[in-house]
């Protein structure tokens, strides 16, 4: 009578049976998974080749716009159209700056969109952390009818702003056009929301330590917003930089004319040199350009809560 032993564990037949067992799950775990994560997905393809059409779309006018600054006069209006320049002309541009005393107007608008993007920020930053840190009822009167304005369209305030900054000395000059576009709704908006999210223990922890209302604000708040510090002077500058109605209303001395009421004078009433126009045009979107390419990465890669711990 012969027994059956079991089997050992180095046996033969266990042995084998381990190693299919190992080898089966070896290659589940290593079996790539088609369509997973690294395959693009259609509805990502799609939402793709959306946005490159958005860009052409967009994209185009403004390519065809920069190059056609580069084009001869008689060029511009040739047939067919091309979209590359035949003949390369800078003459455009050296008869804009030259001739229609554009290199003053330049300096009028950096003057005015500097300054007034200094002291927006400045301003809607102690007004947003105010909203936001002390606590009054006024306060929240006064934040509700700063958002009221909002709804107002701006040809409604044109005219009493117009009549104070003449009763104040200040029309036909930059101070004319600074003083009134300080204090912006959606300054103070973006400042509030922001210092809200800012621990109330962390302007506690500062006053006991002795700090001043003043320097809270200034050594610790306005530190930490500076991603939102960022984001509203790029605004500011572009809105500061693009204002054509209020300078229109304002100035009357050629001499003291911004960049857009000066591409409006080369508009004729006959003719328009279309030429001189585009180069004037080029060179008016160069600092907005220069400003987007420099601020934006600090924007977008910025930390909101940068310097706050939990």
């Amino acid at each position: 009578m012969t027994a059956t032993l079991p089997s050992a564990p180095g046996a033969p037949g266990t042995s084998g049976a381990s190693a299919t067992d190992h080898t089966t799950k070896t290659k589940t775990r290593t079996k790539p998974a088609h369509g997973g994560n690294h395959a693009p997905r259609p509805r990502a393809i799609a939402v793709t080749a959306l946005l490159w059409v958005f860009i052409i779309a967009f994209g185009f006018p403004v390519l065809w716009f920069v190059l056609s600054a580069f084009k001869p006069g008689g060029e511009l209006f040739s047939y067919p159209l091309t979209l590359l320049p035949k003949n390369w002309s800078v003459s455009g541009f050296t008869e804009a700056w030259a001739s229609y005393d554009f290199a003053r107007y330049f300096c009028n608008t950096v003057i005015v969109a500097l300054v007034t993007t200094v002291l927006t920020v400045l301003a809607s930053a102690a007004t947003g952390y105010a909203l936001a840190k002390y606590d009054n009822k006024w306060l929240k009167v006064f934040f509700v009818c700063i958002l009221a304005t909002t709804m107002l369209p701006t040809e409604v305030i044109l005219a009493p702003t117009f009549i104070v900054i003449r009763d104040l000395g200040m029309y036909d000059s930059l101070a004319g056009i600074i003083v009134p576009s300080v204090i912006t709704a959606t300054g103070i908006f973006m400042f509030r929301q922001f210092f809200i999210t800012v621990p109330d223990d962390l302007v506690e922890a500062a006053r006991i330590d002795g700090a001043s209302e003043f320097g809270i604000f200034w050594r610790i708040m306005l530190p930490i917003s500076r991603p939102i510090m960022l984001t509203l002077a790029i605004f500011s500058f572009q809105w500061r930089w693009n204002d054509y109605i209020w300078p229109l209303l304002v100035l009357n001395d050629p001499h003291q004319f911004t960049i857009q009421i000066a591409l409006q004078s080369i508009v004729g009433a006959e003719n328009v040199n279309w030429t001189v126009l585009l180069g004037a045009s080029v060179i008016s979107i160069i600092p907005l350009v220069l400003i987007y390419l420099v601020f934006q990465k600090y924007v977008n890669g910025a930390d909101l809560n940068a310097g706050l711990k939990d």
